[in-house]
Protein backbone atom coordinates (compact mmCIF):
# COMPACT_ATOMS: atom_id res chain seq x y z
CA UNK A 1 0.00 0.00 0.00
CA UNK A 2 3.04 2.01 1.10
CA UNK A 3 4.56 1.52 -2.45
CA UNK A 4 1.04 2.46 -4.15
CA UNK A 5 1.04 6.01 -2.23
CA UNK A 6 4.79 6.41 -2.96
CA UNK A 7 4.05 5.58 -6.73
CA UNK A 8 1.23 7.68 -7.10
CA UNK A 9 2.77 10.31 -5.30
CA UNK A 10 5.74 10.50 -7.16
CA UNK A 11 3.85 10.63 -10.46
CA UNK A 12 1.28 13.47 -9.73
CA UNK A 13 3.98 15.51 -8.58
CA UNK A 14 6.73 14.75 -11.25
CA UNK A 15 3.73 15.38 -13.67
CA UNK A 16 2.63 18.75 -12.14
CA UNK A 17 6.33 19.71 -12.34
CA UNK A 18 7.01 20.13 -16.17
CA UNK A 19 6.06 23.37 -17.64
CA UNK A 20 6.38 25.05 -20.97
CA UNK A 21 9.17 27.14 -21.21
CA UNK A 22 11.37 28.73 -23.76
CA UNK A 23 15.04 29.58 -23.58
CA UNK A 24 15.59 30.99 -26.87
CA UNK A 25 13.57 31.77 -29.86
CA UNK A 26 15.20 28.49 -31.68
CA UNK A 27 14.03 26.31 -29.50
CA UNK A 28 11.72 24.54 -26.81
CA UNK A 29 11.92 22.86 -23.74
CA UNK A 30 10.78 21.29 -20.87
CA UNK A 31 11.52 23.16 -17.53
CA UNK A 32 11.17 21.39 -13.93
CA UNK A 33 10.30 23.23 -10.69
CA UNK A 34 11.91 21.82 -7.83
CA UNK A 35 11.54 24.05 -4.47
CA UNK A 36 11.89 27.57 -6.38
CA UNK A 37 14.94 26.55 -8.56
CA UNK A 38 14.79 26.25 -12.29
CA UNK A 39 16.21 22.69 -13.98
CA UNK A 40 16.29 22.32 -17.71
CA UNK A 41 15.73 19.06 -19.11
CA UNK A 42 16.05 18.09 -22.48
CA UNK A 43 12.61 16.20 -24.01
CA UNK A 44 14.16 13.00 -24.36
CA UNK A 45 15.11 13.75 -20.03
CA UNK A 46 11.31 14.44 -20.01
CA UNK A 47 10.20 11.39 -21.90
CA UNK A 48 12.19 9.10 -20.22
CA UNK A 49 10.60 10.48 -16.45
CA UNK A 50 7.43 10.16 -18.09
CA UNK A 51 8.30 6.22 -19.14
CA UNK A 52 9.82 5.44 -15.81
CA UNK A 53 7.08 6.53 -13.99
CA UNK A 54 4.46 5.13 -16.33
CA UNK A 55 6.18 1.67 -15.78
CA UNK A 56 6.51 2.14 -11.95
CA UNK A 57 2.32 2.42 -11.86
CA UNK A 58 2.24 -0.25 -14.16
CA UNK A 59 4.20 -2.55 -12.48
CA UNK A 60 3.17 -1.75 -9.14
CA UNK A 61 -0.93 -1.03 -9.50
CA UNK A 62 -1.92 -4.69 -10.78
CA UNK A 63 -0.19 -6.41 -7.85
CA UNK A 64 -2.72 -5.11 -5.48
CA UNK A 65 -5.65 -4.68 -7.90
CA UNK A 66 -5.61 -8.55 -8.60
CA UNK A 67 -8.50 -10.73 -7.64
CA UNK A 68 -8.00 -14.30 -6.77
CA UNK A 69 -8.63 -16.07 -9.61
CA UNK A 70 -11.49 -18.32 -9.54
CA UNK A 71 -10.46 -22.04 -9.41
CA UNK A 72 -12.54 -24.63 -12.51
CA UNK A 73 -12.76 -28.10 -11.57
CA UNK A 74 -11.37 -30.64 -13.20
CA UNK A 75 -13.54 -33.41 -12.17
CA UNK A 76 -17.15 -32.81 -11.86
CA UNK A 77 -19.11 -33.12 -8.26
CA UNK A 78 -21.30 -35.61 -7.00
CA UNK A 79 -24.20 -33.29 -7.30
CA UNK A 80 -23.56 -32.84 -11.00
CA UNK A 81 -23.07 -36.33 -12.21
CA UNK A 82 -26.09 -37.12 -9.92
CA UNK A 83 -28.02 -34.96 -11.76
CA UNK A 84 -26.71 -35.45 -15.07
CA UNK A 85 -28.06 -39.03 -14.26
CA UNK A 86 -31.12 -37.71 -13.59
CA UNK A 87 -31.03 -35.86 -16.55
CA UNK A 88 -30.29 -38.58 -18.67
CA UNK A 89 -33.28 -41.00 -17.11
CA UNK A 90 -35.81 -37.82 -18.33
CA UNK A 91 -35.06 -37.64 -21.69
CA UNK A 92 -35.29 -41.45 -22.06
CA UNK A 93 -38.28 -41.35 -20.24
CA UNK A 94 -40.02 -38.65 -22.66
CA UNK A 95 -38.57 -40.26 -25.78
CA UNK A 96 -40.38 -43.62 -24.54
CA UNK A 97 -43.10 -41.56 -23.76
CA UNK A 98 -43.21 -39.68 -27.56
CA UNK A 99 -42.80 -43.19 -29.05
CA UNK A 100 -46.23 -44.11 -27.55
CA UNK A 101 -47.82 -41.01 -28.69
CA UNK A 102 -46.51 -40.85 -31.90
CA UNK A 103 -47.82 -44.90 -32.11
CA UNK A 104 -51.27 -44.26 -31.21
CA UNK A 105 -51.21 -40.83 -34.02
CA UNK A 106 -50.33 -43.18 -36.20
CA UNK A 107 -52.75 -45.63 -36.05
CA UNK A 108 -55.42 -42.61 -35.87
CA UNK A 109 -53.84 -40.90 -39.07
CA UNK A 110 -53.49 -44.02 -41.16
CA UNK A 111 -54.83 -46.95 -39.91
CA UNK A 112 -58.48 -46.06 -38.54
CA UNK A 113 -61.25 -45.69 -41.09
CA UNK A 114 -64.45 -46.22 -38.56
CA UNK A 115 -66.19 -44.48 -35.93
CA UNK A 116 -65.15 -46.90 -33.08
CA UNK A 117 -61.56 -46.62 -34.36
CA UNK A 118 -61.39 -42.89 -33.95
CA UNK A 119 -62.62 -42.76 -30.63
CA UNK A 120 -60.59 -45.42 -29.58
CA UNK A 121 -57.73 -43.73 -30.77
CA UNK A 122 -58.71 -40.73 -28.92
CA UNK A 123 -59.27 -41.99 -25.83
CA UNK A 124 -56.07 -43.95 -26.20
CA UNK A 125 -54.41 -40.34 -26.24
CA UNK A 126 -56.44 -38.96 -23.22
CA UNK A 127 -55.68 -42.10 -21.47
CA UNK A 128 -51.44 -41.35 -22.44
CA UNK A 129 -51.94 -37.37 -21.28
CA UNK A 130 -53.56 -38.14 -18.09
CA UNK A 131 -50.74 -40.45 -17.39
CA UNK A 132 -47.52 -38.34 -18.46
CA UNK A 133 -49.64 -35.28 -17.10
CA UNK A 134 -49.37 -33.72 -20.24
CA UNK A 135 -47.92 -34.04 -23.45
CA UNK A 136 -44.30 -35.02 -23.84
CA UNK A 137 -41.41 -33.34 -24.92
CA UNK A 138 -41.05 -32.86 -28.64
CA UNK A 139 -45.03 -33.23 -29.45
CA UNK A 140 -46.87 -29.57 -29.31
CA UNK A 141 -50.52 -29.26 -28.47
CA UNK A 142 -51.32 -27.18 -31.97
CA UNK A 143 -49.27 -30.28 -33.74
CA UNK A 144 -51.69 -32.69 -32.02
CA UNK A 145 -54.44 -30.46 -33.01
CA UNK A 146 -53.43 -30.30 -36.63
CA UNK A 147 -53.08 -34.06 -37.21
CA UNK A 148 -56.39 -34.74 -35.70
CA UNK A 149 -58.02 -31.89 -37.37
CA UNK A 150 -56.45 -33.01 -41.21
CA UNK A 151 -58.61 -36.32 -40.35
CA UNK A 152 -61.39 -34.18 -39.48
CA UNK A 153 -61.14 -32.42 -42.58
CA UNK A 154 -61.26 -35.65 -44.62
CA UNK A 155 -64.85 -36.81 -43.71
CA UNK A 156 -66.59 -38.89 -40.98
CA UNK A 157 -66.40 -37.21 -38.25
CA UNK A 158 -69.71 -38.28 -36.16
CA UNK A 159 -70.74 -36.50 -32.82
CA UNK A 160 -68.79 -39.72 -30.35
CA UNK A 161 -65.83 -38.57 -32.48
CA UNK A 162 -66.21 -35.33 -31.91
CA UNK A 163 -66.57 -35.70 -28.03
CA UNK A 164 -63.70 -37.98 -27.81
CA UNK A 165 -61.62 -34.74 -29.66
CA UNK A 166 -62.98 -32.07 -27.01
CA UNK A 167 -62.57 -34.58 -24.02
CA UNK A 168 -58.70 -35.06 -25.37
CA UNK A 169 -58.35 -30.96 -25.66
CA UNK A 170 -59.92 -30.25 -22.51
CA UNK A 171 -57.22 -33.00 -20.72
CA UNK A 172 -54.42 -31.56 -22.82
CA UNK A 173 -55.08 -27.74 -21.51
CA UNK A 174 -56.00 -29.35 -17.64
CA UNK A 175 -52.71 -30.93 -17.67
CA UNK A 176 -50.98 -28.21 -18.55
CA UNK A 177 -51.98 -24.84 -16.47
CA UNK A 178 -54.18 -27.22 -13.54
CA UNK A 179 -56.32 -25.17 -11.28
CA UNK A 180 -55.87 -27.18 -8.65
CA UNK A 181 -57.22 -24.35 -5.78
CA UNK A 182 -60.28 -24.25 -7.54
CA UNK A 183 -63.09 -25.52 -5.27
CA UNK A 184 -64.84 -28.24 -7.39
CA UNK A 185 -67.83 -29.01 -5.28
CA UNK A 186 -68.35 -25.10 -6.03
CA UNK A 187 -69.27 -24.26 -9.40
CA UNK A 188 -69.12 -20.69 -9.10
Amino acid sequence: MKLQIVTITAILGSASAFTLSSTGASSTRLAAVNNGENFEYSRRDSLAALFTTTLTLATAAPAFAREARPEYLTEPTDAFKESEKQRDEFRRKQLRLKKEFTTVLDRFTFESKTTDAFVEDLKDLKSLVQITEGLPLGIKKDDLVKIIRAKKAKGLWPTDVEYAYQSLIREIAYQQSPNKDKDIGNPL
